[in-house]
């Protein structure tokens, strides 16, 4: 183990490439969006860009069993313990199809919450925030807005040594 990595900051091992949605998309943009980059969520912007949520595949494929459920009823740390944490593989985005007359926004079916640090944390900071939160990714902000993402998998990479 290396010994610095404690008092290591979070920019040092955060990914910077981090993609938004935008709270107004229809569900059936948000699913082709998540599916087409093959990722399992994303954090939920405002319009002036500041994170207001984060949504799932888990979220759009719950919404479309169960339309009434919407984020306020949820548990609130939801989003990142049942997050899909594999590729989705192109295949699936026909299982993903929602009725486009349904209305719903990113904004109802969202996690109203965002689990942020800093991007001058450190890696301890960082790992004590997702032990406390039961969660496995935080993303990074710098004057509210989102500038990286630090997953639990990047931590331990930084443990192991790099």
């Amino acid at each position: 183990m290396n010994p610095s990595t404690p008092g290591r900051s979070v920019a040092s091992v955060m990914k910077r490439e981090v993609l938004a949605v935008d709270a107004d998309w229809s569900l059936e943009e948000l699913a082709r969006f998540l599916v087409d980059n093959r990722i399992s969520g994303a954090p939920v912007v405002s319009a002036d860009g500041e994170p207001i949520g984060v949504v799932s595949l888990t979220d759009v494929a719950r919404f479309r069993g169960a339309p009434e459920q919407r984020a306020e009823r949820r548990d609130i740390h939801e989003y990142y313990l049942h997050a899909l944490e594999g590729q989705v593989a192109l295949e699936a985005a026909p299982g993903f199809h929602l009725d486009e007359t349904s209305g719903a926004t990113a904004r109802e079916i969202m996690t109203p919450m965002v689990f942020e640090v800093g991007e001058d944390a450190t890696l301890n900071e960082a790992a004590d925030i997702m032990v406390k939160g039961r969660i496995h990714r935080l993303f990074v902000t710098r004057e509210n807005r989102i500038c990286g993402v630090v997953s639990a998998l990047d931590l331990l990479d930084a443990l192991r040594g790099d």
